[in-house]
């Protein structure tokens, strides 16, 4: 039997996140799921879609805990097909070192990854992270501030997710209920 592509969703404050897994682990994570993202992923996976729920239990689980505060930790196999040798390097590094409240820098990072890139390079791959979250490149920062965020609506999901995991000091008006 060739291998396949699952998908599952979990409601969440930001919104129905969208998983993707084949039989290897978690391909895709996106902060939409729409016919057009599930269209997306299809076409960059190359997999044909089958229904296991079974296969995406645990990620799905995993997800859920995350937002309710009941986990801190994904310890979940990674496909990383869709990434490059350098991406693959510097995410799985991220994924193995970096927990949860805690942040490094794009060039600690580089630096972490033995990437041999600047930091610019390293802010490049985690724009182009397919598992966000769950590969958490929201808790890669620069130097002199958040940076970037390529995933649910920019620069406040980072930092509405930094501040849940105790990176960042909650604001006055902050309220774990309420979600950018």
């Amino acid at each position: 039997m060739s291998e396949t592509l699952a998908f599952g969703t979990v409601d969440t404050v930001l919104g129905r996140l969208l998983v993707g897994a084949t039989e290897s682990g978690v391909a895709w994570l996106g902060f939409k799921d729409s016919p057009g993202a599930r269209a997306r992923t299809t076409t960059r996976v190359g997999l044909p879609v089958v229904e296991d729920p079974e296969r995406l239990g645990p990620a799905v689980k995993g997800l859920g805990d995350y937002f309710t505060g009941a986990e801190r930790t994904f310890d979940l196999p990674i496909d990383w097909r869709l990434t490059s040798p350098l991406q693959r390097q510097v995410l799985a590094a991220l994924y193995a070192s970096v927990p949860y409240g805690k942040a490094v820098t794009y060039g600690e990072l580089g630096e972490l990854s033995g990437a041999g890139v600047p930091a610019q390079a390293i802010g490049q791959v985690m724009g182009s992270n397919p598992i966000p979250l769950i590969v958490p490149c929201h808790r890669v920062v620069a130097s002199n501030g958040l940076g970037g965020y390529s995933g649910g609506s920019g620069v406040e999901v980072k930092r509405w997710l930094l501040t849940l995991e105790g990176s960042l000091p909650a604001t006055l008006d902050w309220d774990l209920a309420t979600a950018p």
